[in-house]
């Protein structure tokens, strides 16, 4: 077996002295960025790693970061954020971190136990998911000191123009533009099944939808039904009873596209019906459907979170545009 590259590899690698090489991962400011960067592309051309139970006793860190397991809901949601859980556990090991999974049924119970592992020196980091506008966990977390970073954006009007703390998010009105373009191939009316308003995902979802359908000069209705597929088959029934003509459906998730498909089996309609997610039920239906890759999610998130050398960055309001990353959608096509 090969043996592991250590620091006197990257160091002669790099043409820099061991010391240097210690800089550049630990105090990457006082280092020159040329130098820098030579020592950096010595690390990724060795593939070196940094022995992590040497780490944390050197630098007094837990090299950990937590996230909350939500409770288990059932049906079709959850799966895409039970993908992303796992794409950070894999590209967190591969920088030398560990992720510390735990169970909170309430947003109080999450603060109470971030705290409680940040306190006891468990955690470095965290990373939280479900935003929403006005959320208490940031300014709590801030307060507090911890750094963190959400999937999911602040759903407020500083949003992407002035963050105040990191995020990464899906760019669902691109999602949703993508599936109303695609849609209107089967002819100019295409309506949008989404959740109730006030849903910072899924207006933004919908304001896709309403972007491509008037650019294009066409037309569309609106069905609402909370996230429920007897729900959405109920909703879905109630407006082809209330006479609902469209040519195409675009949906804020998959779970909406089953009930429109169930509703529309009953109403002996067949219509395209593109869904939200991409989730396994889409592909065993075969109806198309957005990709959120969670995935690139992930490793956005541990570059904004971590930056190049792996350190941790502290909480601080950052520069406009440094502090959030969009993921662009895929939509696929079956």
């Amino acid at each position: 077996m090969a043996k592991a590259p250590t620091v006197e590899d990257v160091a002669a690698h790099a043409g820099v002295s061991r010391q240097t090489v210690s800089n550049v991962l630990n105090t990457p400011d006082i280092v020159r960025p040329a130098t820098k960067q030579r020592v950096l592309e010595a690390i990724d051309a060795l593939g070196y790693r940094r022995h992590a139970a040497a780490r944390r006793l050197r630098l007094r860190r837990s090299s950990t970061i937590g996230i909350r397991l939500d409770p288990y809901v059932g049906g079709i949601s959850g799966v895409v954020l039970d993908r992303f859980v796992h794409a950070i556990t894999e590209h967190a090991s591969e920088r030398g971190m560990r992720m510390l999974v735990y169970a909170a049924r309430s947003t109080e119970e999450e603060l109470a136990r971030l705290s409680e592992l940040w306190e006891g020196s468990e955690i470095d980091a965290a990373i939280i998911t479900g935003t929403f506008r006005d959320d208490p966990r940031v300014g709590h977390l801030d307060a507090e000191g911890l750094p963190f970073i959400s999937f999911g954006r602040p759903w407020g009007d500083d949003d992407i123009a002035d963050p105040l703390h990191l995020w990464v998010d899906v760019d669902g009105a691109s999602g949703t533009r993508a599936a109303t373009a695609h849609a209107l191939g089967f002819g100019g009316h295409v309506s949008f099944f989404g959740w109730p308003p006030g849903s910072g995902t899924g207006d933004d979802r919908e304001r896709g939808w309403r972007e491509a359908v008037s650019a294009a000069g066409a037309r569309g209705g609106r069905v609402i039904a909370e996230d429920s597929v007897p729900q959405a088959r109920a909703s879905m029934a109630a407006a082809l009873d209330d006479g609902l003509v469209t040519d195409a459906l675009v949906c804020a998730s998959d779970s909406l596209a089953v009930g429109a498909l169930l509703a529309l089996g009953d109403a002996r309609l067949d219509l395209p019906v593109i869904g939200f997610d991409n989730t396994p039920t889409a592909e065993a239906l075969g109806f198309s459907s957005v990709e959120q890759r969670p995935e690139d999610v992930a490793t956005a998130v541990l570059e904004l979170l971590m930056g190049p050398t792996g350190d941790v960055v502290a909480p601080r309001r950052l520069e406009s545009g440094s502090a959030h990353a969009l993921i662009t959608p895929e939509l696929i096509v079956r």
